[in-house]
C-alpha cells in the first residue's frame, strides 16, 4: 500500500509564492552608423520567463553576450527614475558597427517560486520583525 505524499498537503494552507516577470523583445534597429556585423533589421527574439525564444536560426553570439546581463533586469519592475526603466537602445559590442538593439516589455507573465527553484523561501517575520518570536 502506497503512503500518501504529505509534502503537498492540501488541509495546510499554500503560501503566495507566485511573482510576475516582463516577456521582453529584443530587435535589431537602425543606428547612427553602417552595420558592419552580420545584423539584419528586424531580427529578433523574445525572452519568456527563462526562455530565449528565436523565430530566426541565426543570433551573433557576441551581441547575445552583450545583451544577456540586462535581460532579467529588465524583466522586473524597476523604479520608474531607474535607467533600467527608460534607456531601452544598447549598442552592439564591435565599436565599428551602428547597429543598435531595442528591449522593449512586451506583457507580464506569473510564475510560482516552487516552480522555478527547490530553494525554499524564507520564514515571513512577524509584527515584532523576529521570525523566532510568539506574535
Amino acid at each position: 500500500m502506497a503512503t500518501p505524499d504529505k509534502s503537498r498537503d492540501t488541509a495546510i494552507p499554500a503560501m503566495n509564492d507566485a511573482f510576475e516577470l516582463y516577456d521582453l523583445r529584443v530587435e535589431v534597429i537602425e543606428g547612427d552608423r553602417p552595420m558592419v556585423c552580420g545584423h539584419r533589421l528586424g531580427h529578433a527574439f523574445d525572452v519568456h520567463g527563462e526562455n530565449l525564444v528565436f523565430a530566426e536560426p541565426a543570433f551573433s553570439m557576441y551581441a547575445l553576450a552583450a545583451l544577456l546581463p540586462l535581460l532579467p533586469a529588465k524583466q522586473r519592475d524597476t523604479h520608474p527614475n531607474d535607467w533600467m526603466t527608460t534607456d531601452a537602445d544598447i549598442a552592439c559590442p564591435d565599436p565599428n558597427c551602428g547597429v543598435r538593439f531595442r528591449i522593449s516589455r512586451t506583457g507580464r507573465r506569473s510564475f510560482r517560486h516552487q516552480d522555478v527553484t527547490v530553494v525554499p523561501l524564507p520564514p515571513k517575520e512577524n509584527p515584532r520583525g523576529n521570525p523566532r518570536a510568539k506574535p
